[in-house]
């Protein structure tokens, strides 16, 4: 009886408590459960989708699964996969093609989008053909193959009056994007250390990694731009160290391990440590450090469940790729595209923010191939505003 005192009033008659505001499923379970039909006056977004490999499958699940979106085209010349595809995803209404038959998606006034998941070297000739036709653009990083390319392709959006997007979608991960509203909230203070540990699972092709563009474009700028985007700064120097400890990587001129140290103008020091081959699962972490403390977020489980005996405690592993870890991140990526499309949003993906990211990861090379620290200048107007 000695916690009887401590008896409140029944929940009932108390006010109702509110959700926590990070519990984003509960959210939109509301919204669906309440019939909001903000979306209702909107028009389908139909979509072409070129590439259904490692990314491009999970746009097209993406695109499948929003109710706001319609896919018409598949471009992919794996012609022999095309009917278990359309099997799988049943569809029947998408018409097929390969690239060489593109050319009837930019001429179709149906098509409002196009998503480019394609071969890093195709990206530029697809974006510029779309805006063109005027097709608002998704696209798999990198746009093109080298800045001055990129800018062009910005160019033609702007002029063309249609969305360029590109796609970082780490920075829509709920994780990810909780710590940055931290750290620009102030709960650290002046950031001091800013980390990320980036290392895949599991280890990609050869025959990916030839036509990848290299470590530092295909995976590094994911985190070069995780770090610029929390601090809303960009480095003055990088200093980069550089290994291949897998045979095949070390024969096409790539590196498999790296190191990356960043200085900022403020006083932040960036640390990026990356690894191609994670054989304990996919190891993603951000950790921001500052003089009122640390914000962190860890790595992600598929569950939770802890089982305990004589060995001791084991519980599941990591998540074991992209896929699956950044899984809600790509869906809120692609609902923020759609948003864009209908003027809700501006997107928050910049040009000058995709350019700066480029840059340094030049930079990042640059110095691993050198061994020399290397300096960053930066011109007027050349850095976002307001970052």
């Amino acid at each position: 009886m000695a916690t009887a005192k401590f008896k409140e009033a029944s929940p009932y008659v108390k006010p109702k408590p509110s959700p926590p505001a990070e519990d984003y499923i509960y959210d939109k379970y509301i919204k669906d459960l309440a019939l909001k039909t903000d979306n209702q006056q909107e028009s389908v977004v139909r979509v072409a989708l070129f590439g259904v490999g490692r990314a491009g499958t999970i746009h097209l699940t993406n695109i499948l699964s929003n109710t706001r979106s319609e896919i018409l085209y598949i471009v992919d010349d794996v012609e022999s996969n095309w009917p278990n595809m359309r099997q799988r995803w049943r569809l029947d209404n998408v018409t097929f093609l390969t690239s060489k038959q593109s050319a009837k998606v930019f001429k179709d006034p149906k098509v409002d989008a196009v998503v480019v998941a394609s071969p890093t070297y195709t990206h530029e000739e697809i974006v510029i053909k779309a805006l063109e036709a005027k097709k608002a653009v998704f696209c798999e990083k990198p746009i093109a193959e080298n800045i001055s390319d990129t800018v062009k392709c910005y160019e033609i959006a702007k002029k063309s009056g249609q969305p360029l997007f590109c796609a970082f979608n780490r920075r829509f991960d709920p994780s990810y994007s909780n710590v940055r509203d931290r750290v620009r909230n102030g709960e650290v203070g002046h950031i001091h250390t800013i980390k990320t540990v980036s290392r895949d699972s599991p280890l990609p092709t050869v025959d990916y990694l030839k036509m990848s563009g290299g470590i530092f474009h295909d995976c590094i700028v994911h985190d070069i731009d995780m770090v610029t985007w929390v601090l809303g700064e960009y480095p003055d120097k990088v200093s980069v160290l550089a290994d291949a400890n897998v045979p095949e990587i070390k024969a096409i001129d790539d590196f498999d391990t790296i190191g990356i140290v960043m200085h900022f103008p403020s006083g932040t020091i960036g640390m990026i440590d990356i690894s191609r081959n994670s054989t304990y699962g996919y190891d993603q972490r951000l950790e921001v450090f500052g003089p009122k403390g640390m914000v962190k977020a860890e790595n992600e489980q598929p569950t939770f469940v802890h089982q305990y005996d004589l060995h001791g405690v084991s519980t599941a592993p990591i998540w074991y790729s992209f896929a699956s870890r950044f899984m809600n991140g790509y869906r809120r990526e692609f609902d923020h595209f759609l948003d864009i499309i209908h003027g809700k949003a501006e997107s928050s993906v910049k040009a000058k923010e995709i350019l700066a990211v480029s840059k340094i990861a030049t930079a990042c090379e640059e110095s691993a191939r050198t061994g020399k620290v290397v300096n960053l200048k930066w011109v007027a107007n050349e850095l976002p505003e307001n970052n």
